[in-house]
């Protein structure tokens, strides 16, 4: 079994849909009683984009054991697709007490407690996730994000730094840089960073409009 989990997590990663399921339905023929199936096979179907239809995989494997950490996971990353946060927020918290203690449970805790409005919960869980994986560049940004916007921009501002230091196309990362360079005043540096950002994304409206703006200002 634990071979065939493998196989179809690769299955998975390389989009091959059809493969993964044929080989979970095998699986899950073979071994019934066993919640890795049904768990797999949920992850399947948020990866297809039928997040409904997953949950559905996750109850059934939360059926054959309770304290599944990753059915528990998985299915709070189901309702938190379909904008369920609420109901997510409860299978996190089945996931954690189940032994999950990983950057990716604090990720999506964060994720939905900003969707519910708790800044700083969404806080303390981003920066654990930091904590649990400092090359995790998404929580890392997700963190600076909320340290802005609960309005500590000196940590903010270091925060939006590690991200470019690690991914040097963070479009939005220099655009909050810049945010930051203008709110202080720093004029020039704050056109830096959003002409920066234009340059790694020309889509970028709101840095096209933050220059506007510093234009007006001359």
């Amino acid at each position: 079994m634990a071979d065939t989990m493998e196989q179809v997590q690769h299955l998975i990663a390389a989009r091959k849909y059809e493969q993964a399921a044929k080989a979970l339905d095998e699986a899950i023929s073979a071994h019934p009683d066993d919640p890795t199936g049904y768990t797999n096979f949920g992850n399947l179907l948020i990866a297809m984009g039928d997040s409904g239809r997953a949950i559905n995989f996750f109850k059934k494997a939360l059926s054959l054991d309770a304290s599944n950490g990753p059915a528990a996971f998985g299915c709070g990353n189901a309702l938190f697709e379909l904008g369920n946060y609420q109901e997510a927020m409860t299978c996190y918290s089945d996931a954690q007490q189940a032994g999950i203690n990983d950057s990716d449970l604090f990720y999506m805790i964060g994720r939905s407690a900003l969707e519910l409005g708790h800044s700083g919960q969404a806080l303390a869980a981003f920066q654990r996730a930091v904590e649990l994986n400092g090359a995790d560049v998404e929580a890392r940004f997700q963190y600076a994000l909320t340290l802005a916007k609960l309005g500590d921009l000196d940590h903010a501002e270091k925060q939006f730094l590690t991200v470019v230091d690690a991914n040097s196309s963070h479009a939005d990362a220099y655009y909050n840089l810049g945010v930051i360079a203008a709110f202080r005043d720093q004029t020039e540096s704050a056109r830096q960073s959003f002409e920066r950002a234009l340059e790694l994304n020309p889509q970028h409206i709101l840095a096209s409009n933050a220059l506007k703006n510093l234009d007006k200002k001359r």
